[in-house]
């Protein structure tokens, strides 16, 4: 609190510059899609070994998305039931995201593979991509998407990791320069109005932080959508975000980092918020910021010991491997922005990296339909 006095000056004195910061269960047997060959893809990494993402690389993980988007069961609907016609099969509830498990991971799904062909446009299944991208993003299938947001009894349905999701393949997309990504961008559109809707009548009344390690994270989810507001100019969203974050964070002072992980966790609570104040904060504003919240971040020889997995069977155990990608993709993000005061936790971020990296691809379903986005985006952020 010693410095709030100070942050509050601060942003007064940036208040006209650019707020950025800068400038059990098993897939369906019966279904071909869902089968991966691991010995093709699966190899060993050295902890200290540093992942670089190649070509190579990115044709293993698109086999993750490709092998999940249109696989049906398992499935987590997720869903509330008003009466007995609301029930349906989740290709009929959901005919653009149905597979990979759940809604969110079938969106993130759709994004990892629209990140891969964007920066990798010769992937070896680039073709089978753009075919499973045009399927499922048609405009009938997303119209049928917003009539189930639009139930009255699913207001909050994905509230807020699945919006934030949304909003990243949405930005994604209206960032590729290919008329594939033009054609499913107006395609997704009413769909991602929808989501900006949903953010801007719920911040408002959103009264405390949820601060937690898994979906409902309010960081996390301020943070992919503060990103989509920057890239389309949506003032009204950004300004919202960035009071909201203002609101929840400014004054926290010495998170408990030493209390992560949690058993479950696939999101560092502290990170988070490191996370999306960077975003949002001028930098002189952002250090004080800092000095207060986690000064430890900002030592040389800051270390943190990765979370470590005992049951990659267990579909919340195995959480702890998202948690080491989205630690990586903070650290990076710091690093990017402040090379001189953050640069040391990129060596932190390869390690997180490295520990999980050989295991996004396994024999179980229950890491296979997420972790390789987790993984993807870690990689992403990673700009040496």
């Amino acid at each position: 609190m010693k410095k709030l006095v100070l942050v509050f000056t601060a942003f007064s004195l940036f208040a006209c510059k650019n707020e950025t910061a800068n400038d059990p269960v098993k897939p369906d047997e019966t279904s071909s899609d869902s089968l991966i060959d691991i010995d093709a893809i699966t190899e060993t990494i050295s902890p200290d070994e540093t992942i670089n993402f190649t070509l190579e690389e990115a044709n293993k993980l698109a086999e993750l998305p490709l092998a999940c988007v249109g696989t049906q069961y398992p499935n987590k609907l997720s869903q509330t039931l008003d009466n007995a016609e609301a029930i349906g099969e989740p290709k009929e509830l959901h005919p653009a995201f149905y597979g990979c498990f759940d809604w969110h991971s079938s969106v993130h799904g759709h994004w990892s593979m629209v990140a891969l062909l964007k920066k990798f446009p010769n992937l070896e299944k680039a073709d089978e991509i753009r075919q499973k991208l045009e399927q499922s993003l048609s405009a009938e299938n997303i119209k049928a998407e917003v009539a189930y947001f639009k139930r009255p009894q699913e207001n909050s349905y994905e509230r807020t990791y699945g919006w934030a999701w949304l909003l990243k393949l949405a930005e994604e997309l209206k960032t590729w320069n290919d008329p594939l990504a033009k054609k499913l961008d107006e395609n997704l559109q009413p769909l991602t109005d929808l989501i900006v809707s949903r953010y801007l009548e719920f911040l408002p009344k959103l009264k405390y932080p949820i601060r937690v390690g898994e979906h409902t994270n309010t960081a996390f989810g301020l943070g992919f959508a503060y990103d989509y507001a920057v890239t389309t100019e949506h003032v009204e969203l950004k300004e919202l975000i960035s009071k909201r974050a203002k609101d929840f964070y400014l004054k926290d002072d010495d998170c408990p980092i030493s209390w992560e992980p949690g058993g479950y966790d696939f999101l560092s609570p502290c990170l988070e918020e490191v996370d999306i104040m960077r975003r949002i904060m001028p930098k002189n504003a952002f250090f004080l910021w800092i000095d207060d919240f986690m000064p430890a971040l900002t030592n040389q020889d800051f270390s943190i010991e990765v979370g470590e997995v005992s049951d990659r069977s267990d579909g919340k155990l195995v959480h702890l491997d998202g948690l080491n990608f989205s630690r990586a993709w903070v650290f990076y993000g710091l690093a990017n922005d402040y090379p001189e005061q953050f640069g040391h936790l990129r060596s932190l971020a390869d390690s997180h990296l490295a520990y999980s990296f050989p295991n996004v691809v396994g024999d179980s379903y229950e890491g296979g339909h997420w972790l390789g986005t987790f993984a993807i985006y870690a990689l992403s952020q990673d700009k040496r």
